[in-house]
């Protein structure tokens, strides 16, 4: 049975990792001695719940975790540097640390190293997520001992709702668009202006229309959804914004 090591010193584990084609060496002591740090572990890069939540969203938070004084936020998994430095290009990564326990090391000194032959994945971490501080873990959220890769607890709002319940959390913003559209142009920069990050989605003519319809009921473009709610176009925007 997975145990928590809250109130336990992480492992002193030393990494090996390849930056600019020179190899480096990483301690334990260098990643988390003096520093207030969020670790999260997974089974494996490139992984499909690993790829499309656990870290993107790690990373847009890592932002809201420094300015409630966490120093760095680092992904654990039993992989070689060079596959987690290919994976971290495939990624938005930037906000993240990526750490290599190739050889499951860390992994192991964190009573999570399980085994995943029936997947052809030999020893790899469990998913699990913990607050550091000076090297001293003092909250861990361990996923549940269930069949195949249950995400429930280790994902990054609910370290954040622990670290700080009121934090205010990025909106998920997304225009879609097409080129040449005053009006598109006219909502982005609305919305720049109004310091939201938000991702452009340009639909060609082809389907521009039946998608726009199926998910705002027009077919005019731009439409602005803002957490899942539809704004509407640059008009509709503007008087939002003004809100």
């Amino acid at each position: 049975m997975l145990q928590s090591r809250e109130g336990q010193r992480v492992p002193a584990v030393t990494f090996r990792v390849r930056e600019n084609n020179d190899w480096k060496t990483v301690t334990s002591a260098e990643l988390f001695d003096n520093k207030t740090v969020v670790l999260f572990s997974l089974p494996g890069a490139f992984t499909p719940t690993c790829s499309s939540t656990h870290l993107p969203r790690y990373n847009e938070l890592a932002p809201v975790f420094a300015k409630h004084g966490v120093d760095a936020v680092l992904c654990v998994s039993v992989n070689d540097t060079f596959v987690m430095n290919e994976w971290a290009k495939d990624q938005e990564s930037q906000n993240i640390v990526m750490i290599p326990d190739g050889n499951g090391e860390f992994t192991d000194g964190m009573g999570m190293l399980v085994d995943k032959t029936d997947l052809g994945f030999g020893k790899r971490s469990w998913r699990y997520s913990m607050l550091v501080k000076n090297g001293v873990v003092e909250k861990m959220f361990i996923e549940p001992e269930e069949p195949g890769d249950p995400f429930k607890v280790s994902d990054a709002d609910t370290m954040l709702d622990f670290i700080a319940p009121a934090a205010k959390k990025p909106d998920q913003v997304v225009v879609f668009s097409k080129e040449g559209c005053p009006f598109c142009a006219k909502a982005k920069q609305l919305l720049a202006d109004n310091g939201y990050d938000y991702i452009d989605l340009p639909l060609e003519h082809k389907v521009r229309g039946k998608v726009l319809g199926a998910v705002s009921g027009t077919m005019t473009a731009p439409q602005v959804f803002i957490n899942g709610k539809l704004i509407g176009g640059a008009e509709q925007v503007e008087q939002y914004l003004a809100a």
